[in-house]
């Protein structure tokens, strides 16, 4: 009998694998793709020798994680790269807010009426990622916050809504950039929090960047991969589960898939009934002849480029998405991460990664509005295209099952769902089946490459196997 039986090799899933390997558990990882991976795979999607990162790409919160610090993931394999600029955020007239390194570079990039605001509201929390992220991205019963001044400051600040938290600004630049940092969360900018998660993306440029890893994001999962062997854990992939019964004995499971998926698989009838997918994407992936021709300069030395400049632009288009209409001008988020890898593309060619906002299961083809937008501030940009690789809703889902209908964020982050994700519970990585946990980003804090919802699973299984078995939790 393994301690653990891990489903799902997803970043959280292999987190969760190696923490529970850390505390001296034997433990099984399955997976149903050939590769492990989840959302940090590297494939050739275009043509030979152009590397693309099939959804995560840039990792501000996989460089800060908590979780990620913690682990010799170098020794296997991982590093990271820092484009010179983290994120440009370019406008029609040929300039760009820039996303700095520095509070004071991103403040001169508004404009001087912007410029002290924005040095106001993050300055306070500059030199103190460590004990922010590790406030904001704990498990609900981790006690009092190592930081709780910050700690309820930050969540004064943010827990409005980005259309509140713009107004403290004068021009419509800063406006921009708050809200294409807001929209990462995908919902409609008038939603509670979205005013943290632009402040949190903010933050964790100017204290740990917005890097890409060397060769692609598959460099993370296969440093886990790694880590996760070399403490005895074992990993087997094109396994495809079904149902609890097919697994062998195990002391606890722990599943990094949708909560649909595990209501499924563990017969746990409407433990999730409540539950609600978000907005999808579609995404397009390009080989190029050549780096992308913005007009604004800095967009060319950035790693991430948001297209959307103004507020009500970028607000229009999620809610679009979010109300299940299609897209017209849509807000993209787009990596280019030649900037500063050139192994992931022949010599003096380059991949591009750009995705935009649809409904849940959308059907339709935004490759024309997509590219008319990229148009708008790279002009040339469609005579670079040597090939696309198309992804929209049903693709994303079929390449990855947590992402119902397309929701790469495994949940809608709209009205209680926002923080109480998956349902109301006090742990929220248990499920109503002693011994089943849930890891995925389904549960706090959330989507992204940061490890941290398999971190927290991982802890509340242990707490389970010291209360039912000791022996078997070391």
């Amino acid at each position: 009998m393994a301690d653990a039986v891990v489903v799902g090799a997803g970043p959280n899933g292999l987190t969760a694998a190696v923490e529970l390997a850390r505390a001296g558990l034997s433990v099984q990882l399955y997976e149903a793709a050939d590769t492990i991976g989840g959302g940090s795979r590297t494939e050739e999607l275009t043509l030979p020798g152009f590397r693309h990162d099939t959804c995560s790409a840039v990792h501000p919160f996989g460089i800060g994680s908590p979780v990620f610090r913690t682990l010799p993931l170098a020794d296997h394999g991982l590093e990271w790269l820092q484009p010179e600029v983290p994120m440009a955020h370019p406008f029609p007239d040929g300039t760009a807010a820039v996303l700095g390194r520095t509070v004071g570079e991103t403040a001169a990039s508004l404009g001087p009426r912007d410029a002290p605001v924005y040095r106001k509201l993050l300055a306070p929390y500059t030199g103190h990622w460590d004990t922010i992220a590790a406030d904001f991205l704990r498990p609900p019963w981790a006690g009092l916050p190592r930081d709780p001044y910050r700690f309820a400051r930050f969540g004064l600040t943010g827990l409005p809504p980005v259309a509140v938290l713009r107004r403290r600004f004068h021009d419509p630049k800063a406006g921009g950039m708050l809200a294409g940092l807001a929209a990462h969360a995908i919902s409609r900018l008038t939603g509670p929090l979205t005013g943290a998660t632009a402040m949190m993306f903010a933050l964790a440029a100017h204290e740990r960047g917005w890097p890409v890893a060397r060769g692609g994001s598959q460099a993370i999962a296969d440093a886990l991969g790694s880590y996760l062997r070399e403490l005895g854990g074992e990993i087997r992939t094109g396994v495809t589960v079904r149902k609890l019964d097919e697994l062998p004995p195990a002391r606890a499971y722990v599943f990094d898939t949708s909560p649909t998926a595990l209501a499924r698989i563990a017969a746990l009838g409407d433990a999730y009934r409540g539950y609600r997918y978000g907005a999808s994407v579609f995404k397009i992936d390009y080989a190029l002849d050549g780096p992308v021709p913005w007009t604004a300069e800095a967009a060319r030395r950035a790693g991430t480029v948001h297209i959307g400049p103004t507020y009500a632009e970028i607000g229009d288009a999620l809610t679009r998405a979010v109300t299940g209409r299609p897209p017209h001008t849509p807000f993209l988020i787009t990596a280019q991460p030649g900037v500063v890898d050139p192994s992931r593309a022949p010599a003096g060619k380059h991949v591009f990664w750009a995705y935009g906002h649809v409904p849940n299961g959308w059907h339709g083809d935004a490759t024309d509005v997509v590219e008319r937008q990229i148009e708008r501030f790279a002009p040339g940009f469609r005579d670079l295209v040597l090939a696309r690789a198309i992804s929209g809703p049903a693709e994303l889902a079929a390449r990855n099952a947590n992402y119902v209908g397309g929701d790469i964020a495994c949940g809608a982050f709209a009205g209680f769902q926002t923080v109480l994700r998956p349902r109301l519970a006090a742990i929220p990585y248990a499920t109503p089946r002693p011994g089943v946990f849930l890891c995925s980003s389904a549960t706090p804090p959330g989507p992204g490459v940061h490890g941290m919802s398999g971190h927290n699973a991982a802890k509340a299984v242990l707490r389970h196997l010291r209360r039912t078995s000791p022996r078997a939790a070391v």
